[in-house]
Parts: structure tokens; sequence; C-alpha cells
């Protein structure tokens, strides 16, 4: 879902992005139709407007920050799996930022998923913009 809303009386907007990624047990094709839609969304996005995508992304980007330099912060948690590097595809491409790993923040207000069986707590809803 794609919201565009008029930031001031200058012509300026913000266009919103409410994804809900597939989750890991997803077949592939499913999965890559999801970042195929959710590039063509970014490409339709005007560059001057401020681009701001909100998401249950069911996916852990980790902490590389070295790897993903300016993709990502230096306060991810965890270790990436396949979905992030999906992610880190898009975002690179694209120019994104995962806002979520650039502050620091205790562990409890960071975290948004339990895991069912070994209930550890993964990061996988981010807010990602343009930069």
């Amino acid at each position: 879902m794609t919201l565009r809303l008029p930031l001031s009386n200058e012509k300026k907007f913000a266009t919103l992005v409410s994804a809900y990624a597939p989750t890991i047990t997803y077949h592939d094709d499913i999965k890559d139709k999801f970042y195929e839609d959710l590039n063509n969304t970014i490409g339709a996005t005007p560059t001057p407007d401020k681009l701001i995508i909100l998401g249950d992304f069911n996916a852990r980007v980790g902490c590389d920050s070295a790897v993903w330099k300016g993709v990502i912060g230096k306060h991810g948690i965890g270790k990436c799996n396949s979905n992030g590097l999906l992610l880190f595809q898009t975002d690179f491409e694209r120019d994104l930022l995962i806002t979520n790993t650039v502050f620091h923040l205790p562990i409890r207000k960071m975290t948004s998923w339990m895991h069912p069986r070994s209930k550890h707590w993964h990061l996988i809803d981010y807010i990602i913009i343009r930069k």
C-alpha cells in the first residue's frame, strides 16, 4: 500500500509505503515477486519525494555494517538470513537506509518478534528511507 502526502505549501511530498514480505518458508518465486513489486513501487516514487517504507520484512539484517556500509547502521542485531540478503540487495540498489539499525536502543525496544522455539527476540520490522 502506498500513500503520497503533501508536506508543505512548497509542493513537497512524502511517499509512505507499507509492506509485508513473505516469510523465509515461502518459495523463492513468491519472495522474488514481492521484491520485484517493491522495486517497481520505489521506482515509481518521484525522486524529490521523501520516501519512507514501513514494513514487516520477515528478514534479519544482522549487524555487519562494514559490509553493508550506508545500508545499515552500527546498531543492528543478530545474524543476517536469506530474506535479509534480499532486502539488502533492494536497499543497496535503490540507495536506501534501514533506520532501525542507526540508533542505539536497548534490545527489548529494538526487537519485534520472538522465535517460538528458541525464544530469541529478533528485529524483522523495519523503517527504511531513501538517503
